[in-house]
């Protein structure tokens, strides 16, 4: 039995339904059953929440391996999971991470990543982390201003990452919850092109057919205003603007060829997610 977290997510439920394809055994943890409706017949629904430990030990009875993906910036839920995993018997998780935990130091946002990392590392279960780059899907947060106005926000400059499709960060993670031989094992995952934002939106102007302007931040800090007009939690803005200026000091970005390697075929390309996605950015010029 596989037992998957997140899976009413676009990451969880990929994996949900890549396993039940592949014939696995798959159970999801839900907050709420409702939300996994579109989820396969076949998987195994049990209500529970990771935010309460006691709730957790029927969803964790008989599983063998544990999909791990926790939201937010703590540690509370990854350290619940894991002491359901270790009293249960759990013998593999995968846990999704991030690259943000690469480099030295580890950047601030790379901080609760490399927590949760060390969390799963000190219960003694075997491990494979996955640290994928940027989603393919942050672009959707564009969505507003593209149909409002016709421009992108852009905070990165001349800074590039090979961002990835969450589909084929769930072929990775169906791949090695079915698959021996990846314990132990530390995959960074990037898409097959470091782009620009403005690269990026230059794509997704060809997928909807529509001229689209890129407006630079002058600062970080204005980066963070403009996602957050609200305000966001300290700690969360000082994560972001460490995250900005990274990136923008990188003009090469990080890519690797893991995904290819593993799974036996080049990632999904910007400009195909952006065709598959056109309408989610259409709207009145």
């Amino acid at each position: 039995m596989i037992l998957v977290t997140g899976a009413t997510g676009s990451i969880g439920g990929a994996v949900t339904r890549l396993l039940d394809a592949a014939g696995a055994s798959v159970r999801v943890l839900v907050r709420d059953p409702a939300r996994a409706a579109a989820l396969p017949e076949r998987a195994e629904r049990v209500v529970a929440d990771l935010s309460d430990p006691a709730t957790l030990a029927p969803a964790f009875e008989g599983a063998a391996k544990l999909f791990l993906l926790t939201p937010g910036i703590g540690t509370d839920m990854a350290a619940s999971a894991v002491a359901a995993a270790q009293a249960a018997g759990v013998g593999h998780i995968v846990l999704l991470s991030s690259t943000n935990v690469l480099g030295d130091p580890v950047s601030a946002m790379g901080r609760w990543h490399h927590e949760r990392e060390e969390i799963v590392r000190a219960s003694g279960i075997p491990a494979t982390i996955l640290r994928p780059d940027g989603f393919m899907t942050n672009a959707l947060q564009w969505a507003g201003t593209i149909r409002e106005g016709g421009y992108v926000f852009d905070p990165l400059g001349p800074g590039r990452i090979a961002v990835i499709d969450t589909a084929d960060i769930a072929a990775v993670a169906a791949l090695v919850l079915t698959e021996d031989g990846h314990q132990g094992q530390e995959y960074a995952l990037t898409g097959g092109e470091a782009l620009t934002v403005a690269e990026q939106v230059a794509a997704i102007s060809a997928a909807i057919g529509r001229d689209l302007k890129v407006r630079p931040a002058g600062t970080p800090e204005e980066a963070v205003r403009a996602r957050f007009p609200s305000g966001a939690p300290p700690v969360l803005a000082e994560a972001l603007i460490d995250a900005i200026e990274r990136v923008r000091a990188a003009p090469e970005g990080l890519r690797t060829d893991t995904f290819e390697r593993l799974v036996g075929r080049p990632p999904v390309t910007f400009a195909d997610w952006c065709a598959r996605n056109a309408g989610a950015f259409a709207g009145a010029a």
